[in-house]
């Protein structure tokens, strides 16, 4: 006989959570798991957004006022420039050179920081390059419409980056669009889909009609249950219908075939949202939200750079405003080989 104390004590038993069976039939599961990868895909991207929203805020707050600073040294330019044109104190090689450094300046405005400098690129661009413009700007006026009735600036962003922002929607290229055509039949798809409550209303009341059911306890959960599927309908609320849908028994041929449908939709949208985050991140409106070292080094650079930029176009403006001054600007810039500030 065994001693108690020497007895071996009873064994200690662990509960494991076992991974839980899915249910319904394959096009429940996989509608059910797209509208959960749809949920984690919009709370990555409200995440993302609060994210890049503060970086940019942080990045503006450092490099903003320089970049203004800039761009007011430049747009200041033009004035005495375009005096000059008025005189006849230079000749017509001058004239040129005048016309090209205005141009060149009003490129850099357009491509560097989203200006919209459309007028004066009109005004002064070369004949052959003027028709061609205008041509652009006429069919880039048509895509505008498309693009702009598409495009909302984000109000939240200084008025800079709303412009650069305007600007790059300008500049689609013809790749870009097809694909936005393609994106917007996707989603004109989807709003289809999203619209036709009925066919979902009907589906479910095929199966849990209270009518249909002569068990008086299964009745009684069937009229809750339709109870809810008519609040969702009149109220036309689509996601409560597919979840229900996807949460109720066994479902006909015609009842997955509308899940499957909905789920290709739900498939398109994760491809949107995913693509999205990936502009967000990379696209040339991203911002890095890190906060290392080197990100640090490089925004003092810039900084430094865009200072340097703003005291040197002030010092070439007060050289131009005088007949003499811009000519020795004229004769560097040749010297240097350049045609723009």
């Amino acid at each position: 006989m065994k001693k108690a104390d020497s007895a071996h004590p009873a064994p200690i038993t662990v509960l494991v959570r076992q991974a839980e069976q899915a249910t319904g039939s394959p096009a429940q599961q996989g509608f059910r798991q797209a509208i959960l990868d749809v949920e984690n895909l919009r709370e990555r991207l409200r995440d993302l957004r609060a994210e890049q929203a503060e970086a940019r805020r942080r990045y503006w707050q450092q490099v903003g006022p320089a970049a203004t600073a800039v761009v007011a040294a430049r747009h200041a330019l033009y004035a005495p420039l375009e005096g000059a044109l008025l005189l006849s104190y230079f000749s017509r090689l001058e004239e040129q050179q005048i016309t090209a450094v205005i141009l060149g300046n009003a490129r850099n405005l357009e491509e560097r920081f989203g200006e919209d400098e459309a007028a004066i690129i009109g005004k002064y661009a070369p004949a052959g390059h003027r028709s061609t413009a205008k041509s652009a700007t006429s069919a880039a006026g048509n895509s505008a419409s498309e693009s702009d009735s598409r495009y909302v600036p984000d109000p939240t962003l200084p008025p800079h980056e709303q412009a650069a922002a305007a600007a790059r929607a300008r500049r689609k290229t013809k790749a870009q669009r097809q694909q936005d055509t393609a994106a917007q039949a996707a989603q004109a798809d989807q709003k289809q889909l999203e619209s036709n409550t009925k066919t979902i209303y009907r589906q479910l009341a095929r199966t849990h009609h209270p009518d249909l059911e002569r068990d008086p306890e299964k009745q009684a959960d069937k009229t809750a249950q339709m109870q809810r599927i008519t609040e969702a309908y009149e109220a036309d609320d689509l996601y409560t219908l597919l979840q229900l849908l996807a949460e109720s028994g066994p479902t006909d041929a015609a009842a997955d075939d509308v899940l499957a449908r909905y789920t290709r939709a739900l498939l398109q949208q994760q491809i949107q949202l995913k693509q999205e985050m990936n502009e967000l991140k990379y696209g040339p409106n991203g911002f890095i939200t890190a906060s290392g070292k080197k990100q640090e080094l490089e925004l003092r650079q810039l900084k430094r750079d865009l200072r340097a930029e703003a005291e040197y176009v002030q010092h070439i403006g007060r050289l131009v405003s005088e007949a003499d001054g811009l000519r020795g600007v004229l004769r560097q810039l040749a010297a240097e080989g350049m045609d723009s500030i």
